[in-house]
């Protein structure tokens, strides 16, 4: 897996698989003839036509690219492998803001082993931009160019960028955690699903921080805001690739301070 032959192939089939979910998804985006169900009795959870598309897409690719790696999607669940290897997709994070016409949503594709994600894409389509790390790569490209990724530099809490994706934040425990932080910042944000990781990992913003996230929901972020240099971890400051109480922060220093009012908070 260390090996470059292995990198520049892992690296190749994910963006072959952005390429493919970015037509899917644009092909539905804005239009009259998205087709949207609900997955619960009870609540609202909404899968599209493009999201079952856009995973289907993805998986034909590795099924030709690599098809002994095992895969974990949001759509179609797992597929084993041999390898070791496993890619975790998210064929649209942020459906609410697809349906909406907002674009902030997008493709999420990482590929790592049971430690946690090596190499994750962000991808979105509307805006043709693409968040890249992992692998000694972190960068951005888009019709503006191509950039480096680099998370800010520390910072108070007080002069600091929060973002999440709902403002009823998990449970109530959860929630009273988060808003005590969100508190003690300058700017709260909210609506932004995995646009809002991107931003960090470009340097835009301090913290993201939610809960009940799954593996897929994250683990793109991970690689890509740790190759910008951030640090995500979950609200104890383990690992975070497996979903739950995530907390992705621009640097250490801002993350150390933000853990400790959450933690303090929820006990």
């Amino acid at each position: 897996m260390t090996a470059n032959f292995a990198r520049e192939d892992l690296i190749a089939t994910a963006h072959r698989m952005a390429d493919a979910a970015r037509g899917e998804t644009l092909r539905y985006f804005r239009t009259d003839h998205l087709q949207t169900e609900n997955k619960l009795d009870q609540g609202f959870d909404p899968v599209t036509v493009a999201d079952r598309a856009a995973e289907q897409a993805m998986r034909a690719i590795l099924a030709k690219m690599r098809p002994d790696d095992a895969i974990l999607g949001e759509e179609f669940g797992t597929a084993t492998g041999t390898t070791g290897l496993t890619w975790v997709l998210d064929p649209i994070d942020g459906t609410r803001a697809y349906m909406s016409g907002t674009p902030t949503w997008g493709v999420l594709i990482a590929v790592g082993d049971d430690t946690g994600p090596k190499f994750g894409i962000i991808d979105q389509p509307w805006t043709q931009e693409r968040f890249i790390g992992g692998f000694g790569v972190a960068e951005v490209q888009s019709n503006h160019g191509t950039f480096p990724l680099k998370t800010r530099a520390t910072r108070d809490l007080a002069e600091a960028t929060i973002f999440t994706t709902f403002p009823e934040v998990g449970d109530e425990v959860e929630r009273a955690a988060f808003h005590t932080l969100a508190a003690q910042t300058r700017l709260t944000r909210y609506g932004m699903d995995c646009y809002a990781y991107a931003l960090l990992a470009l340097g835009q913003v301090d913290l993201v921080v939610e809960a009940g996230l799954q593996s897929y929901d994250i683990q793109a972020p991970i690689a890509v805001i740790e190759a910008a240099g951030g640090i995500v971890t979950d609200w104890n400051g383990g690992p975070a690739h497996n979903g739950g109480r995530v907390i992705a922060a621009a640097n250490p220093d801002i993350h150390a301070a933000a853990l400790k009012v959450l933690q303090q908070t929820i006990g």
